[in-house]
């Protein structure tokens, strides 16, 4: 009985190389390389759900949707299609700097479907901007003020942990705030821009290692990420609650 051949992989640079680059009306560069697990229609509409104002941050940065980036030793390459053989040290996101660019390769064979690939781009995304250009002071007064005033759960671990570390009153508070506030712009957008190209439920973001923000402080961040980046021509913000 024959069995299927092992996936080709290449370095990223070779990658890079040989796949060329699209830029969507945004602004933003990206390109897919081998059998990636998103089609072209779903892919298009993800990478034009970024508003404007955030792609405008982000130039001299591309985006390769492929099917595995995998760690071998101490380099990366990019598998050509899903392979059961190198899933085990498939990351689901790999940077890499070349002179002045930077190239995020996107694991999308790690993932179940569009919801989940998505969500790993945009929080390449919120990142990313937030390295770029910092967190708002907007955004900033709004979240603390969340805090001091008692709202319960967060966004991610990492906000989660730096919440609890920047209120305790150590001599690290202030970086730890600063830290807090970073992970809390940068997941917030990130929610934001899925809710742009899909329908959320919220409660689907729900992790077992802490708890999710509460709905009402979500919605009020995600409306000052509305106000400080506004929906392209063609996508819509809304929250809508219902009872469960």
């Amino acid at each position: 009985m024959s069995q299927a051949a092992p996936a080709i992989t290449r370095s990223p640079v070779e990658v890079v190389r040989a796949t060329p680059v699209s830029q969507a009306p945004n602004g933003l560069c990206y390109a897919t390389a081998g059998e990636i697990a998103v089609n072209s229609f779903d892919l298009e509409r993800m990478i034009a759900a970024v508003p404007a104002r955030i792609a405008a941050a982000l130039d001299r940065k591309a985006y390769y949707f492929v099917p595995l980036a995998v760690n071998q030793g101490d380099e990366t390459v990019i598998a050509d299609r899903y392979d059961v053989a190198l899933s085990d040290n498939a990351v689901c996101h790999r940077n890499l700097n070349l002179g002045d660019s930077q190239c995020v390769f996107i694991s999308t064979r790690l993932m179940d479907d569009k919801f989940s690939v998505a969500f790993e781009f945009y929080i390449n995304v919120g990142h990313a901007l937030v390295e770029r250009a910092g967190v708002s002071r907007e955004f900033s007064d709004l979240v603390w003020g969340q805090v001091e005033a008692g709202v319960r759960g967060e966004t991610s671990m990492d906000a989660w942990e730096a919440r609890k570390l920047a209120t305790a009153n150590g001599p690290e508070a202030e970086r730890y705030k600063n830290e807090y506030l970073e992970a809390a712009f940068s997941d917030s957008i990130s929610i934001y821009l899925l809710s742009l190209y899909l329908d959320v439920d919220y409660y689907d973001l729900r992790e077992r290692d802490y708890p999710l923000l509460a709905p009402s402080a979500m919605a009020e961040r995600l409306r000052k990420i509305a106000e400080l980046f506004p929906p392209n021509v063609g996508f819509e913000f809304s929250i809508l609650y219902k009872r469960r």
